[in-house]
C-alpha cells in the first residue's frame, strides 16, 4: 500500500458494555499509533467519549452504506457473528477486509479474541495479516418474469414459510433441469462459510472454506428425498413457490435482511460475483478451529503435533 494516511473503519455491538469498552480501547490504541479510526455515525455518539476525548482529532463519523469503508485498510468489527455479518456489508461492497474480534460464544467468523486486543492493534498497526477470500451467494427474485429483489449473503440464503401453522410448498431446480418438489418449512442455500452457522443447524455438512461449492439443504421437509446437498460453485440453484398453493414465503440473506415471496416467485441463488475478504492473523488450520469453537472430545488422537 502506499504511504496514504491509513484509516481503519470500527463497527461495535454498542448495545454491550464489553463491547463499547474495547471498541474504545482499540480505537485508543490505533489512534495513539497514527492510525486513523472512522466510525458509524449512529455509533459514534456512544464511542467517542471521554476516554478517547484525547484522540478525537483523528476519529471521524461516517454515514452507514457503501461507501463507509472506502479508502479503510481494514473493517475491524467487535461483537458475535451477527454483528461480524453487519460489518460485512461495509466490508464487501468496498473490498476492504474485515477483521472481526469476537465477544460472542461461538463466532466463526471472527479471527481475534477480546482478551487479545493488545496483540490484535498490533497485528493491524504494523500490517500483519493475510487475506482470505470466501464464498458470497448472489440472490435474485423474480416474480411474472419479472426481475423484483436483488440480494446477496455471507452465509447462507433461505427461502422460509411465513406463516408457521403452513408448510411452504417448493419446486428446487438446479442448473435449470427441475430435482424435487418439497412441502415444508423452506429451504437453506448456504456457503461453506456458512456451513457452520443456520444450514449446520440444519442437518447440513460442514464445509472447509477452501471449498468452492454451494450447499442444498431442506428444512423439515416432507419427502423421501430431502438430502442436504452440495453443488458446484458454477451451479445455479432456484427455488420456486408452487403457484396454487395459499400463503406466502419469506426470503432471508444471512438472517439480516428479508424480503417478502408472493406465491409463484422463483428465488435464484449463485456463486458471488464478488468475495468476502477476511484478515487473518493466525494461519491455524480449519480443524483447529472446528475442535476449539466446537470443544470436540480429541483425547487419545495419537498424530504429530506442529
Amino acid at each position: 500500500m502506499s504511504e496514504r494516511e491509513r484509516r481503519v473503519l470500527v463497527v461495535a455491538h454498542t448495545g454491550r458494555e464489553d463491547a463499547r469498552s474495547a471498541a474504545r480501547r482499540l480505537s485508543t490504541q490505533l489512534v495513539d499509533a497514527g492510525v486513523r479510526v472512522r466510525l458509524l455515525r449512529e455509533e459514534a455518539d456512544v464511542l467517542a467519549q471521554s476516554t478517547m476525548a484525547e484522540s478525537a482529532m483523528a476519529v471521524e463519523a461516517v454515514d452507514t452504506g457503501n461507501a463507509s469503508a472506502a479508502d479503510c485498510d481494514l473493517v475491524i468489527v467487535l461483537g458475535g457473528d451477527g454483528t461480524i455479518l453487519r460489518g460485512a456489508e461495509l466490508a464487501r461492497p468496498a473490498r476492504v477486509p474485515l477483521l472481526g474480534v469476537n465477544l460472542g460464544h461461538v463466532g466463526f467468523l471472527a479471527e481475534a479474541e477480546s482478551d487479545a486486543l493488545d496483540t490484535t492493534v498490533d497485528h493491524v498497526v504494523h500490517r500483519r495479516w493475510t487475506v482470505e477470500e470466501r464464498l458470497t451467494l448472489d440472490v435474485t427474485v423474480e416474480n411474472d418474469g419479472r426481475l423484483v429483489h436483488e440480494g446477496w449473503a455471507v452465509n447462507e440464503a433461505s427461502v422460509e414459510k411465513a406463516a408457521r401453522e403452513r408448510m411452504l410448498e417448493v419446486v428446487v431446480e438446479v442448473d435449470d433441469r427441475p430435482l424435487s418438489r418439497w412441502g415444508g418449512d423452506g429451504v437453506v442455500c448456504a456457503t461453506p462459510t456458512g456451513s457452520t452457522a443456520y444450514a449446520f443447524s440444519a442437518g447440513g455438512p460442514i464445509v472447509w472454506p477452501e471449498v468452492a461449492a454451494v450447499l442444498l439443504v431442506p428444512l423439515s421437509a416432507h419427502a423421501l428425498f430431502a438430502r442436504p446437498m452440495v453443488v458446484s460453485p458454477r451451479s445455479t440453484v432456484a427455488v420456486e413457490l408452487v403457484a396454487d398453493t395459499p400463503g406466502v414465503g419469506v426470503l432471508w440473506c444471512d438472517g439480516r435482511r428479508t424480503y417478502e415471496l408472493p406465491s409463484g416467485a422463483r428465488v435464484e441463488v449463485r456463486a458471488g460475483r464478488d468475495p468476502l475478504l477476511l484478515a487473518r492473523l493466525h494461519q491455524a488450520p480449519f480443524t483447529d478451529r472446528l475442535v476449539r469453537k466446537f470443544g470436540l472430545p480429541v483425547t487419545g488422537w495419537r498424530g504429530q503435533a506442529g
